[in-house]
């Protein structure tokens, strides 16, 4: 099907496809950047796919800059004007043995096999100024119905590749659009096929499906798909909690408490966080193992913030995630329950010790998971949030010391003052110094510092 729908071409996309036309080929821009035109969502790379093979690209383009970036798969990239641009040879892809990739690529002359070999009709668009939008798998119209359809039978698709199976739901989830009945059927049947597909890939689609829209919606939908590399999830699924502060089972609570995270996000003011989203969907992860019942009948968690921590540190580190995030995550999880003090000092306390980013983030994961308790004193724990949100904001505008870069003296000065060698000694009276400003007891005044070191050092300033 051709419409004539006009997409925008960057100046380098539109070069490359006009040259090889010129020579006699055919080249359209291809797959996610035609779909995200058309939904006219951001676009990140513009693909391009031809009817040239690649010894013929880098002969028309032999006074470009050329990148082999896949020769085995018909993929080139052509830099133009600094940008690089993806260009790959229509093909047919053979049998996947692996359930990963292809055991072998044809090239062909003609598109639709090559865009018949793409995962989903959104995907297996094809653009250029001249033809219009190539469509013959109707994407056009699931994009209108808000489907995501396999290209052919989705049992195909998943078997030739596994990760399709979450595409499926990331697309879903990002796109506010629902997996048809075909694909979501096949990827409850299929989903244990993922086990052939590394961690990495996995880990990649996970963060894109946790920082979408709707990451709570595909939770509850394709549970057993998360809890296949999250087994740890399982315990969470009907655990009651019996507490009057709670509504749901540990599992329910913890969808509801993702809900409510995603709907606080603002593009703007409070944009959507992969950090944040993974501590509230892990926050009470550890629950199921460290419960008690009281003899009211009433279940108890204590401590459920450091096997939560653990539990999420040993989880992330299976998946592979990078250093700095996990430990961001696991201390989020693991102070989500700790409790906050309206007040200056306390305040200051938490930006010591955590740092302003991470403190905001902990506010964002305290104020999802009280939206997704029961009713019972919530407005007034919501209130105290935006209260210590309110004086956060006058301490930073105030330029307040919470921090030693912020003291008014320095290592030298304790050493000058105090009569003392540089080694932790020094470190000490800093950091008492420090809690001596943040708590109000001593003023961030450099000669008023001094004075009580002096004090300290001479005796008549009682320590």
């Amino acid at each position: 099907m051709k419409s004539n729908l006009k997409i925008e071409i960057p100046s380098g996309a539109n070069e490359i496809i006009h040259t090889l036309q010129n020579n006699g080929y055919e080249a359209f821009l291809v797959g996610g950047c035609v779909r995200d035109s058309i939904l006219g969502r951001p676009i990140h790379d513009y693909d391009i796919t031809t009817s040239a093979t690649p010894d013929e690209m880098m002969k028309v383009f032999k006074d470009k800059r050329i990148i082999e970036t896949g020769l085995q798969h018909g993929t080139i990239t052509i830099v133009i004007n600094g940008e690089g641009y993806e260009c790959t040879t229509y093909r047919i892809d053979g049998n996947y043995s692996d359930s990963r990739r292809p055991d072998s690529v044809t090239f062909t002359r003609n598109l639709e096999e090559d865009l018949k070999r793409r995962d989903f009709t959104i995907n297996a668009m094809a653009y250029n100024n001249e033809a219009g939008l190539i469509d013959p798998f109707n994407g056009m119209k699931d994009m209108k119905y808000h489907k995501i359809r396999c290209v052919g039978r989705a049992e195909d698709r998943f078997s030739e590749d596994a990760l399709r199976i979450l595409r499926a739901i990331r697309f879903a989830s990002q796109l506010g659009f629902v997996v048809d009945s075909d694909a979501s059927l096949n990827i409850h049947k299929m989903y244990k096929n993922l086990e052939n597909i590394s961690t990495e890939r996995i880990n990649s689609e996970f963060c894109k499906i946790a920082l979408s829209s709707e990451f709570y919606i595909q939770i509850v939908l394709f549970r057993e798909v998360f809890s296949l590399f999250i087994p740890e999830i399982k315990d969470m699924f009907g655990f009651p909690q019996n507490n009057p502060y709670h509504i749901y089972d540990v599992w329910g609570h913890t969808v509801h408490a993702v809900q409510a995270y995603e709907c606080d996000c603002e593009p703007d003011l409070n944009p959507r966080d992969l950090i944040t989203s993974l501590a509230v969907f892990f926050h009470d992860i550890g629950k199921p193992h460290c419960y008690q019942d009281g003899e009211d009948g009433i279940r108890h968690f204590k401590g459920h913030g450091r096997v939560s921590a653990d539990m999420t540190n040993e989880i992330m580190k299976r998946l592979r995630f990078d250093n700095d995030t996990r430990e961001k995550v696991v201390e989020l999880v693991y102070y989500h329950d700790a409790t906050f003090e309206v007040g200056k000092k306390y305040i200051k306390r938490w930006l010591n010790k955590i740092g302003e980013e991470q403190f905001r983030r902990l506010l964002n994961v305290r104020r999802a998971d009280i939206k997704a308790q029961a009713d019972m004193a919530q407005e007034i724990r919501l209130q105290k949030i935006d209260n210590i949100e309110y004086i956060l904001e006058e301490v930073l505008q105030d330029d307040e010391c919470f921090s030693l870069k912020d003291l008014a003296v320095n290592g030298k000065d304790v050493m000058d003052t105090m009569l003392i060698k540089s080694g932790k000694e020094v470190g000490y009276w800093l950091n008492e110094i420090l809690t001596r400003v943040i708590d109000g007891r001593l003023k961030n005044d450099r000669e008023d510092l001094i004075y009580w070191m002096t004090g300290i050092t001479d005796g008549w300033i009682e320590y």
